[in-house]
């Protein structure tokens, strides 16, 4: 089935707690929810505890373990 992917989202600091995160997510979750996605996913910094929280306020669950090595390609 189809899979929605949310990357690199950000709102600038001094428009935070205005709203504009969650509008965008609900109009993602209905663009999703029109295609016929089964599953929205997104990665998320372990030391973004105020993005966990807005994320688990929007019905997200953790339900994965990442893991990263970093490259140095110079």
């Amino acid at each position: 089935g189809i899979r929605a992917q949310i990357e690199a989202v950000r709102v600038r600091e001094d428009q935070r707690g205005i709203g504009l995160g969650e509008k965008m997510f609900k109009w993602a979750i209905e663009k999703a929810k029109e295609r016929n996605a089964h599953l929205i996913q997104l990665t998320t910094d372990k030391k973004r505890p105020d993005a966990l929280k807005f994320y688990k306020k929007l019905g997200f669950q953790a339900s994965h373990e990442g893991m990263k090595l970093h490259l140095n390609n110079s």
